[in-house]
């Protein structure tokens, strides 16, 4: 998913109380379950850094001046974008709530 879909989630950016027992449905257990979202929000997290680093790339210059520094509106505006975001965490909770996550259980293997 890109940042752009992630902006599209109707998610909210307040912490609120999570009921811990229906996240041991899809797994068995609570840790696993905890584990999967963690693994998932790092996936989550460096997928939008790249993307940010990529895209500030097209606005940035090798002779920057001082007033060029205050003046870049555009990659204020693309990180004022990125900051606006929810959190990776929280976007890993809403997929594994979704049940858009995938995962191989290890017992499996």
């Amino acid at each position: 998913m890109k940042a752009a879909d992630y902006k599209k989630l109707k998610i909210d950016h307040f912490a609120k109380t999570k009921d811990i027992r229906q996240y041991d449905k899809q797994t068995g257990n609570y840790y696993k379950s905890i584990v999967i979202m963690s693994k998932r929000a790092d996936q989550i997290a460096n997928d939008l850094k790249q993307e940010f680093q990529e895209q500030s790339q097209q606005y940035a210059s090798n002779t920057e001046t001082l007033e060029e520094v205050f003046e870049n509106r555009e990659q204020i505006e693309l990180s004022k974008f990125y900051e606006q975001l929810p959190k990776p965490t929280q976007l890993a909770l809403y997929e594994f709530e979704h049940d858009q996550i995938y995962f191989k259980d290890e017992e499996e293997l």
